[in-house]
């Protein structure tokens, strides 16, 4: 090996490195989110979906602070904040909400699945975004995975969707815009931060959403409620998008999002094991799909 091609290996290395701990991190956040519909429906056996969705908020609110400050993060840029606003409308304020809401008369299984179509969205709001265009097997590829995890949707609501239905295909929208903006502005931002800001920027809807929650929902705390609380406050609100935007920065949004192809099947395994609703019986054929859609999107160009 000549000393040119020493010079070159490590540079080669590097980006295969760093497409590697992006994708870990990306699996990692999708894997904390899989848990994200489980934890809300056990907060709902002690707090109502506006006294949930507020105290999530507020409670994340804290830790995005104490790390702000523990890590004396500058403020976002005049540039950074229109982003940082779009993460907060859609991933903190307008997709737990609308979720919770749908929960209250949808089993987890189904909303889970419902929610299979936000990697295609993902992909669609970045490209759209950003001018980038995956390519055409990547594109087939998602559209087969979001295919399939609609025609289950559709077996398991036996072809008519629900008011529930509405409010996760308007959440899904919504929170694919956030996740575009988030991976867009992870370039510039430390993921972390990325997240922080943004549900600071939601404080003040949150302490009204509480306030309101509180004053007109009944609360019954117990174990369950207080644990799926602070999950979805600590861990689907602000750790996993840590996880989350950082793996975005390394691989990209498009690839970044397929891997969520995976989410709902993870969740269906949840929602047997922790709240003992059915497995249905075409969801080990729809995750094997899926699974192949994820291979070939990670494969392919983008």
């Amino acid at each position: 090996m000549t000393a040119q091609d020493s010079a070159i290996r490590p540079a080669a290395v590097a980006p295969q490195q760093d497409r590697t701990s992006g994708t870990a991190l990306a699996a990692l956040g999708v894997a904390s989110f899989s848990l994200s519909f489980p934890a809300t429906a056990w907060s709902l056996t002690g707090f109502g979906p506006w006294s949930s969705t507020g105290l999530r908020g507020v409670l994340a609110a804290v830790l995005a602070g104490l790390y702000l400050l523990a890590s004396d993060a500058p403020m976002p840029t005049r540039r950074q904040w229109p982003g940082l606003l779009v993460v907060s409308a859609g991933c903190v304020l307008g997709f737990p909400l609308l979720t919770t809401l749908a929960l209250r008369t949808s089993s987890t299984a189904h909303s889970a699945v419902v929610i299979g179509v936000l990697p295609l969205a993902t992909a669609v709001v970045s490209a759209v975004r950003t001018g980038r265009r995956p390519s055409r097997a990547f594109w087939a590829a998602a559209l087969a995975g979001a295919s399939a995890v609609l025609v289950f949707t559709l077996l398991q609501s036996h072809g008519r969707p629900t008011v529930a239905d509405l409010y996760l295909f308007v959440g899904l929208v919504v929170c694919a815009a956030g996740y575009a903006e988030g991976g867009r502005l992870s370039r510039d931002l430390p993921g972390a931060q990325v997240i922080a800001w943004a549900v600071l920027a939601a404080l003040p809807v949150m302490a009204l959403t509480s306030a309101f929650g509180l004053s007109t929902e009944p609360v019954r705390f117990g174990a369950k409620a207080v644990a799926g609380l602070l999950y979805i406050a600590g861990v689907s609100q602000f750790g996993g998008f840590v996880l989350w935007y950082r793996g975005m920065a390394g691989i990209g949004v498009p690839r970044a999002s397929q891997l969520q192809l995976a989410q709902p099947l993870l969740t269906l395994v949840w929602s047997v094991l922790l709240l003992g609703e059915d497995l249905p019986a075409a969801a080990p054929v729809t995750a094997v799909v899926v699974l192949v859609c994820i291979a070939v999107t990670q494969r392919a160009r983008t």
